[in-house]
This record gives structure tokens, sequence and C-alpha cells, in this order.
């Protein structure tokens, strides 16, 4: 019985440290994605998309977002818009960090995620997969809803609604 007990509690500690040992660090938890949604294509022949969501870092360590992909298109690109001389202009996000405790609206902080190269042009009340790869979070799969409207809020509108 004595055996069994030492045995038992054994496990039982190791079971414990492993979770500790698991729980180290931030993960695809400590990343939220909210009201995400997909601008519906203008054309039957639309090779450009945008997205527009929230993003929120509850995890206590700043962490970058390294890579996004789709199915649905060759390359997704993280786009920020410009004012210049009354013109605004798109621009490459090349690196990009949400600081602990930060949530960014996208559409809001005239951003959005550009779909390059769409596979078929986006329909109301289709789905877009998106793969979002951060530094500490790791992967992080959403499913953005396509709207019925031409472009998303905020500055950068790609069409009228």
């Amino acid at each position: 019985m004595r055996i069994r007990s030492i045995e038992l509690l054994t496990a039982l500690g190791l079971t414990i440290a492993a979770i500790f040992m698991l729980a180290k660090g931030a993960n695809a938890s400590d990343i939220m994605v909210m009201d995400a949604v997909a601008s519906k294509s203008l054309t039957p022949t639309a090779r450009t998309g945008a997205v527009g969501m929230s993003i929120m870092n509850h995890g206590s360590a700043l962490d970058k977002l390294l890579s996004m992909s789709s199915p649905a298109a060759e390359a997704v690109e993280l786009h920020q818009n410009i004012r210049e001389d009354g013109v605004v202009k798109m621009r490459q996000v090349e690196q990009w960090s949400i600081a602990p405790g930060e949530t960014i609206d996208l559409v809001k902080a005239d951003m959005h995620l550009m779909l390059v190269g769409l596979k078929t042009p986006l329909k109301p009340g289709d789905t877009v997969e998106l793969l979002m790869v951060f530094e500490k979070a790791g992967e992080l799969r959403v499913q953005v809803p396509v709207s019925d409207k031409v472009a998303l809020t905020g500055s950068h509108d790609h069409g009228t609604q």
C-alpha cells in the first residue's frame, strides 16, 4: 500500500510539473482576434481583398506577428494607409508588434490585411481562413466571414458601400 501511494504521489507531481513547463511563455490563447471581417470583392475578377479585425494581447509579453497565410490567396500582407499630399497610399508593414494588454483595431488604426492573388472573388456568406503566426503565441487560425458590404469602414475604403 505504501509503495502504491508513493507511486501515485510521484505521478501526480510529475504531471503538475509537466503542466507548468508547458504553460511557460505565451501561446495562442494570449492573442485574441475579434470582429474579423473581409470585404466582398468588387468584381468577379478581383485579385485582392481586405480584412479588418481587432487583435488583443492579453498575455504578459510583447508579441510580434511574424507571418500570415490563407488558402484563399497567394499572400497575406499587413498594410497601413499613409496620407501624402492629400492622397491615401497603402504601405506594407514588414514587422508588427502588440504590447501586453494592448488591443489594436486595424481599421481604426488605418490598417488592414490585404489578401493578394485571390484564388476566387470573395462573396457574402463565404468564410476566409487565415493562419497568423506570432513569435510567442504561435499559430492562430481565424475564420473570417465575408461581409455583404463593398468596403471596410474607416478611411481606407476599397470602394463605396
